[in-house]
């Protein structure tokens, strides 16, 4: 079973060392909400959620054990809501990873995300998924919402402010950008 939290800024080895590489060979993955909602939905009629439903299973199944994997509160908040048998089978498949813990820095980070106009406003909690992995220095952030998350145009300007207040951002990507040529 899992650590139920974890930060990863305060790791350390027995000499004082940080170096992530002592802790774990597998880069770091933080799951968004839309990854576990497409994993556990019914297969959509809409050709393109089909395909991206199809896309994360594949990921789940093929490259999950790749990486280690992480969730905020933040997840399990968006993950409990809505049909509750359809909350349940999301909380069943977040069971085991580990949660980051979220803190005044993960906040900060995400009200300077709306400041600076990385996102909107009305996407404060897309900002905190982004806040979160990029303050516990995840290497990648895993997410289908391409509205204010995943999306290309924004990446310059959330990656600017991440790295103006200290942190390095995540690799922003979808399930198939992390197929690693599985597909």
């Amino acid at each position: 079973s899992c650590e139920t939290t974890r930060d990863l800024r305060n790791w350390s080895d027995e000499s004082g060392s940080r170096n992530r590489d002592c802790m774990s060979k597998k880069e770091t993955v933080y799951l968004e909400t839309t990854i576990v909602s497409y994993l556990t939905a019914w297969l959509s009629r809409d050709l393109i959620r089909a395909a991206h439903q199809q896309i994360t299973q594949e990921w789940w199944n093929s490259r999950r054990e790749d990486f280690e994997i992480f969730i905020s509160e933040f997840v399990i908040n968006d993950a409990s809501a809505g049909d509750s048998a359809a909350a349940g089978k999301r909380l069943t498949v977040l069971e085991n990873i580990a949660l980051l813990d979220v803190d005044l820095e993960v906040e900060n980070l995400g009200k300077r995300l709306i400041a600076d106009k990385a996102l909107p406003p009305k996407a404060a909690i897309d900002a905190l998924h982004i806040a979160v992995a990029a303050v516990h220095g995840i290497d990648y952030l895993l997410s289908w919402n391409c509205k204010h998350i995943a999306n290309a145009e924004m990446q310059s300007v959330i990656e600017k402010v991440c790295e103006g207040q200290g942190y390095k951002c995540p690799k922003i990507c979808t399930p198939e950008e992390l197929l690693g040529g599985k597909i």
